[in-house]
């Protein structure tokens, strides 16, 4: 079926996505050098002696009569310590990680090509009987080739956003000298390097394969577009390693340095003398800076793959209109040239100036971010799709509009929104559930989890319904095409939003440091700030990834039923209620390994924090230096051994269900997975976030005071409490 082309001439598309990705490599390399501008040395000329602040004061530790270049020194030092355990840590992962990824392209290769018995024979194409396809055994060679770059993408995508936030988290520090908003602005800087360099990278190699490949495939794009989802497994399949494996680590040394160091020995949370302080802030930059690089790239490059996939087999590929075909690299490259615009608002137009001013910065990212993508979604379904066009549709043909494409796109993008602050009430200590957090503590502890359990489910209700309508919608107007595309209007601004997400690591790390190395407790007054703020943007950053994730996941869950002959899936089937129940259950399974796998390597290392504390003479007084390098190597260990069996049942369960139990069990497994796995992420994120920033709301409004002396019994009124707190 001829239809009308796009507006947009192919040589321009050509043209537009690479530039874009280029702009956006070059952007996030010019903020790394100015980041890079923050000197981490103690030597500084007059004029920088002379320099004042945002608020019109000197450098703090000149008032208080703290030696400048002990202080600057001892940054580095620290900061050194941290680069080297994170460093250290992912390569080992990355190891274990080749294997994986090795032994998997293999598995990839076997089945696709022993669809056709390895035939080397070109075919009748599945969708369209009057054209020739390419032979099963150049789809198993070249998903396997897209599988592989889809990983390494994936791996390099978390190692670099690692090594900024360990090569800022003491610049942020020493600009808070300076005041609350040169540090915000080093941080946030940071941030957007890790941001631009992850979308710009992965929408430059996605570009690339699909053009190398079509060298090969020629008028085949149905061959050509099944073998690039290969890219966006290789992204998640790294993703579920990195994100298990950092996560295993943070937690662990999460816990051994608050439970012995703040609770048992009443030190501060990151005090030097503490053995896995070390740990924690390497933990903070595995888990939350490349385990949510890596994460979000794989649901950037799913959701690119699963539309590429759909519009292959519509008239896009029948017609051969590349422009139209590339729609979804169109959004990102749009969206990487909105984050620009968006990151130069908080960087050079808008100033923090005070502590109040951090979360409204960050929030305002979000919603200029959305309104500037609206009308640039609106510019590319007007020049990059044709007036009219026809969708693939579970065996038919269906007509789309440009401006329902549009609608699909919009509405995942302002459900990114609506879920991003939802997220925002309920982790952030500005509001009431997480204020009605911090109360319940005055009663112990239970009340405290009950609480906090209750606020992560009654979190999930927003984003639940936002997510549905914008399934609806987009599924109303395009099929699986709507829904794909809808997941990247939520991901469009993935730059701004990861900018968001690292900068709470890194402010995190920066607080670390500034107690680590002695600094002012004004200064870390200000980096404390930084890094309330930070807790609650990594919850937004979560609500996102889940969110785009779930999209994603029915987008990827269409493609199958399509390409394994499925027209519907009957829910009231034995063998589909079976498999609904199974999936159901996995995500259980999966949160029970890891958390197990948490609890085993944190019950590790509070032993060896409480070793240490009992048995190194002069430790509590500041006098002998604790063993860090112990505790960094028990957290890695402990993580690369546990981080294997979740990864093992998440990868090997869709095979082994679709060999043994046939396809429509399969589309049971992931139809329940997806439906239960999508709540407990909401909830299990929301909850952590909120008790993260009750303990920040809790220490910075006094009102451990009324708990503390309640549990020697002297009491003090709520009344007086709540002053204390106003």
């Amino acid at each position: 079926m001829m239809m009308a082309k796009a507006l947009l001439p192919e040589v321009w598309t050509e043209i537009l996505v690479p530039v874009c990705a280029v702009v956006g490599i070059a952007f996030s390399l010019f903020q790394w050098y100015i980041v890079s501008c923050v000197r981490l040395t103690a030597d500084r000329d007059a004029s920088e002696e002379e320099e004042k602040n945002g608020n019109g004061e000197y450098l703090i530790e000149e008032e208080e009569g703290v030696n400048d270049q002990s202080v600057v020194a001892k940054c580095a030092e620290i900061q050194t310590a941290i680069s080297e355990g994170a460093t250290s840590f992912l390569f080992t992962e990355y190891k274990y990680v080749g294997v994986f990824m090795v032994l998997f392209a293999a598995i990839i290769f076997l089945f696709l090509g022993s669809v056709q018995g390895f035939s080397t024979k070109t075919q009748p194409c599945t969708y369209d009987k009057t054209r020739t396809c390419k032979p099963a055994l150049a789809t198993a060679l070249f998903s396997t080739i897209s599988f592989v770059l889809g990983a390494v993408t994936s791996v390099l995508s978390g190692f670099l956003g690692m090594k900024i936030a360990t090569y800022a988290n003491a610049r942020t520090t020493l600009e808070a000298r300076r005041g609350v908003g040169k540090a915000f602005i080093v941080a946030f800087r940071s941030g957007a390097v890790m941001g631009f360099l992850l979308a710009a990278n992965g929408l430059l190699v996605l570009y690339i394969t699909i053009n190398l490949f079509k060298i090969y495939y020629g008028d085949d794009w149905e061959g050509l577009f099944e073998s690039i989802t290969g890219y966006g497994l290789g992204g998640s399949s790294m993703a579920l390693f990195g994100r298990v494996g950092g996560g295993i680590y943070t937690k662990a040394a999460d816990v051994g340095a608050d439970l012995v160091g703040k609770v048992e020995r009443n030190i501060p949370e990151d005090d030097p003398r503490n053995p896995a302080v070390i740990a924690d802030n390497v933990g903070d930059n595995v888990g939350d800076i490349a385990g949510m690089g890596s994460d979000l790239f794989g649901s950037y490059a799913e959701s690119s793959c699963a539309a590429l996939v759909v519009a292959s087999i519509s008239s896009f590929g029948i017609n051969h209109d590349f422009t139209a075909m590339l729609f979804p690299l169109l959004i990102s490259s749009v969206g990487i040239l909105v984050c620009l615009i968006t990151t130069l608002y908080a960087t050079d137009i808008s100033e923090i100036k005070a502590v109040k001013e951090i979360e409204p910065a960050l929030k305002n990212q979000l919603i200029i971010s959305t309104v500037i993508m609206t009308v640039g979604i609106t510019l590319v379904s007007w020049i990059g799709l044709p007036s009219s066009f026809t969708i693939f549709n579970f065996g038919t043909q269906k007509v789309v509009k440009n401006w329902e494409l549009f609608l699909c796109v919009a509405i995942g993008l302002w459900a990114g929104l609506i879920i991003g602050f939802v997220t925002e009430y309920y982790t952030s200590n500005a509001y009431s559930p997480v204020q009605d957090v911090a109360d319940s503590c005055r009663t112990g502890a239970a009340t405290n989890v009950i609480f906090g359990l209750a606020l992560g489910y009654k979190s999930v209700i927003i984003p639940i319904f936002a997510i549905a309508v914008s399934i609806f919608v987009s599924f109303s107007f395009a099929a699986m095409y709507g829904v794909a595309v809808a997941a990247l209007g939520m991901l469009s601004t993935i730059a701004t939003g990861l900018a968001i997400d690292a900068y709470g690591p890194i402010s995190d790390n920066a607080g670390g440091i500034a107690e680590m190395a002695g600094m002012s407790h004004r200064i870390r007054e200000r980096t404390d700030a930084l890094d309330a703020a930070g807790n609650t943007t990594a919850a937004i950053g979560k609500g996102f990834a889940i969110g785009s994730a779930a999209l994603v996941s029915l987008a990827l869950f269409g493609a199958f039923v399509s390409r394994a002959g499925i027209q519907t899936v009957d829910v009231l089937t034995p063998k589909v209620v079976i498999g609904l129940l199974v999936g159901a259950m996995l995500p259980y399974w999966f949160s029970a390994m890891t958390m197990k796998s948490v609890g085993s390597a944190a019950l590790k290392m509070v032993e060896e924090v409480r070793r240490q504390f009992n048995t190194i003479p002069g430790l509590m007084e500041g006098t002998a230096k604790p063993d860090y390098a112990t505790c960094v190597k028990i957290s890695t260990d402990a993580s690369i051994k546990e981080m294997i069996p979740p990864g093992c049942l998440v990868m090997l369960t869709p095979l082994i269900v679709g060999f043994f139990f046939g396809v429509e069990t399969l589309s049971g497994v992931l139809a329940g997975s997806l439906i239960s796995g999508v709540q407990i992420a909401i909830s299990a994120s929301n909850t952590g976030g909120a008790w993260d920033n009750a303990k920040k709301y809790i220490e910075v409004s006094k009102l451990f005071m009324c708990v503390r002396e309640s549990l020697y019994g002297e009491k003090i009124s709520e009344e007086r409490a709540l002053r204390i707190v106003k």
